[in-house]
């Protein structure tokens, strides 16, 4: 009888241990682990999608600028506008800097509306990139994102690697106004001056430039003259 005891004890410690809750260890609290959900959709090994675009060697003061601007209501993606409501200034400014000190290799060019642009549209990009359009008012590309396209620091984005889809959907959500920036918001106004057929010849030459993957943002000193607009998200000075 008393076996028969200590092997019921024996059992009922057994199942007691089976429907314990099994215990986790805590991920390592690190930068890397922290943006993993980033990384999900902005792989620093891009794959250029149009919906997800390169973010990784950007200027840290483009990418705070942003995070504040979905955060804050500025820019609306309900997938974006979730992960960082809650996150303080400081936390976004460690997330900026992060991505842009990542300096991966670009892949080659995927293919995309920009791929069937024909020599007209490609000639009016080039044109509108690297001289703008004064009569409509439209200042060369070059004038603010560097003779380079590459960006300039601390917080004006490259154009290139992105593709002509993602391009067109950015210039459409100026001219919606679902993407908006810190007042005056330069970009709306010139998406606003810029005909559709415009922005296909842009975004169709953009797609077509390799970039150079030993390119870095421009400093400020480089840019041959003031910027041809103010723009809201440069008065704020922001330099993570």
């Amino acid at each position: 009888m008393t076996e028969l005891r200590s092997l019921a004890r024996l059992m009922l410690a057994s199942a007691s241990l089976s429907l314990a809750a099994p215990t986790w260890a805590a991920p390592p609290d690190t930068l890397q682990q922290r943006v993993a959900a980033c990384i999900a959709c902005h792989a620093v090994e891009e794959r250029r999608d149009a919906y997800f675009p390169r973010i990784a060697g950007k200027p840290a003061g483009y990418l705070y600028n942003q995070l504040l601007n979905f955060r804050d209501g500025r820019r609306n993606y309900p997938m974006m506008s979730y992960m960082v409501a809650q996150l303080s200034d400081e936390y976004l400014r460690e997330i900026a800097e992060f991505f842009a000190a990542q300096h991966p290799v670009y892949p080659p060019a995927a293919p995309g509306s920009g791929a069937n642009a024909g020599a007209g549209a490609l000639a009016r990009g080039r044109q509108l990139v690297l001289h703008g359009d004064a009569s409509r008012k439209i200042p060369a590309c070059v004038s603010c994102h560097g003779a380079a396209l590459g960006g300039v620091a601390p917080a004006i984005p490259g154009l290139l690697g992105l593709p002509s889809d993602y391009i067109n959907a950015q210039f459409g959500a100026w001219r919606s106004g679902t993407r908006r920036a810190a007042a005056p918001d330069c970009m709306a106004d010139i998406a606003g001056r810029l005909a559709a057929d415009d922005v296909a010849a842009l975004s169709g030459w953009l797609s077509q430039q390799a970039p150079d993957a030993a390119a870095r943002p421009a400093a400020a000193q480089s840019l041959p003259a003031p910027l041809p607009l103010r723009c809201g998200g440069l008065d704020q000075q922001v330099t993570p």
